[in-house]
């Protein structure tokens, strides 16, 4: 470094009396001499005027052509893609644990499975009162909308609209079919004068005239009756003609053959419709031979305590669902799967143990480690040099010699406040990570922008307002980096770009080839 030389002619004087000075010493030089330059400034500067730059001492630096890249660095310690500890709310043994320490799962794997019998017990109860609560649901809609139990044909209606009814009244009868089986008896007749579909003419009660029906089946031999009659047996069948129950009796005539007293008649099945509680039978528009289908609403029996009941019965059966539910429910946490896919990097329980809910803590412990993360924190200075899929170099202690490369995968706007300076997260990962371990520390160097052959001045160069000091011809001396003529000294403006820590480009206000000064801070001429 060189000091910057001042002349000027001072008007002659007496020489003072000579005194010995002390010994300073090459600091106490150095100080004096800079004491002295500012004295000749002092006297010096006010009649230069124009662009004459401070009596300090400068260094001069050319202004050249060089590569740049910025460059963000920090430090922060590797954790694995994502992890998850295992736990539980329920408390039981384990029945089952198929896994084992460093075995790679896949999310929705079986990890644990928690004797469950007293949940199953509450399931089955669950649905049994489910099952009751329906039950009564159904019977309370039936008291208010009374249904058809089987399919067939109105023999017999017992209640009119505007009928007040009790519970267990009979409204209607119903059969469920319209054809009817009768088997007759033919004393002395061999069974071979008979055959299927053979025509026959039946007497139904005190009814005038016969209804027409066709033998169905023939016994095989003849039978004795319980009064000595020797007799041949013929099923026959026909139509209900829609008023004959099984409280009617029958004969029949057969060719020329005349059955053997009255024959019980076989209806094909028939109900009763009651009214399952009190109140008022409207909309009751069936008649007697009308056709029904099985659950067919038949009427309505409307009363305040009816519509209770029926409210009753359908929130009884909203509540029982949910129970079971829920139950069902419970049921599967006593089967404990992985939440994500990894290495089980813990197992803390086995099959045998007994785990008491959330106090057993972590069941196990299992690691993503599909990449390596880290979290750097970037100051606010820097923070807008770095963006997200820059190019990270990573290095560790523990791995000396050893390269990485991590990727920025995000740059967050949450910063943190401390003591007035601001630190914003930066996310790193690391894809290809080697013998990198999580938790290990680590030093980060992000990649930012480049420029080839920037044309670039050191970075201390520039002053507030983004000027630089140039030298102009005639500003150095022949040594080239003193200045002898502050007058020769531009203060100029200038377009800045990129910049590390050292050097700083210049995009326009400079070209390659003039110099800048430098100014140099006096405790670095020490020593």
């Amino acid at each position: 470094m060189q000091e910057t030389i001042i002349h000027e002619e001072l008007a002659p004087a007496q020489p003072p009396k000579k005194r010995k000075l002390p010994h300073l010493g090459k600091k106490g030089r150095i100080i004096t001499g800079v004491l002295i330059l500012a004295v000749l400034a002092a006297a010096v500067l006010p009649r230069l005027g124009g662009n004459a730059v401070a009596a300090v001492p400068y260094q001069a630096v050319p202004v050249a052509r060089q590569d740049l890249s910025v460059t963000v660095s920090g430090s922060a310690t590797l954790e694995p893609a994502d992890s998850y500890q295992v736990r539980t709310l329920i408390s039981g043994g384990i029945q089952e644990a198929p896994f084992e320490e460093d075995d790679t799962v896949e999310q929705g794997a079986l990890l644990y499975v928690l004797d469950s019998s007293a949940a199953q017990d509450s399931v089955e109860r669950a649905g049994i009162s489910a099952q009751q609560a329906q039950l009564s649901y159904q019977q309370a809609r039936e008291a208010l909308h009374p249904t058809a139990p089987i399919s067939g044909t109105i023999s017999d209606v017992l209640v009119h609209n505007g009928d007040d009814v009790t519970a267990g009244t009979a409204m209607a009868k119903i059969v469920a079919g319209t054809e009817l089986t009768i088997d007759f008896l033919f004393p002395y007749v061999d069974a071979g004068q008979f055959y299927v579909g053979q025509p026959a003419s039946v007497f139904i009660g005190n009814f005038e005239g016969a209804v027409q029906g066709s033998v169905s089946a023939v016994s095989d031999g003849d039978s004795v009756t319980s009064n000595g009659l020797t007799v041949s047996s013929v099923r026959v069948k026909l139509n209900n003609p829609g008023i004959v129950s099984e409280t009617y009796t029958a004969s029949a005539v057969i060719g020329s053959y005349c059955s053997y007293g009255q024959a019980s008649i076989n209806i094909p099945g028939s109900a009763t419709v009651y009214a399952a509680g009190s109140g008022t039978v409207s909309n009751f528009d069936k008649l007697v031979g009308s056709t029904v289908k099985k659950g067919e609403i038949l009427c309505t029996v409307d009363s305040e305590a009816i519509r209770n009941q029926l409210e009753s019965a359908r929130l009884s059966v909203e509540s029982a669902q949910l129970s079971a539910s829920s139950a069902s429910g419970d049921l599967e946490d006593y089967r404990i799967t992985s939440p994500i896919s990894g290495t089980v990097i813990e197992k803390n329980f086995k099959a045998g143990d007994k785990v008491d809910g959330a106090s057993s803590g972590a069941l196990a412990t299992i690691f993503d480690l599909s990449c390596l993360k880290m979290e750097m924190s970037v100051d606010e200075l820097n923070i807008g040099k770095v963006k997200a899929g820059q190019t990270v170099t990573v290095t560790a202690s523990a791995l000396p010699g050893q390269i990485f490369t991590g990727t920025v995968e995000r740059v967050s706007v949450n910063g943190t406040t401390t003591n007035g300076f601001t630190t914003y997260p930066v996310t790193i990962v690391l894809r290809e990570y080697g013998d990198l371990k999580p938790g290990m520390n680590v030093s980060a160097e992000i990649q930012g922008e480049t420029a080839a052959g920037a044309l670039c001045v050191p970075v201390s160069a520039v002053s507030r307002g983004n000027t630089v000091q140039v030298a102009l011809p005639g500003a150095l001396g022949e040594d080239g980096v003193t200045v002898v003529d502050p007058t020769q000294v531009e203060e100029r403006p200038v377009m800045l770009g990129i910049n590390d820590s050292a050097y700083i480009e210049v995009t326009s206000g400079l070209e390659e080839g003039e110099t800048v000064l430098l100014p140099i801070q006096t405790g670095n001429m020490e020593g």
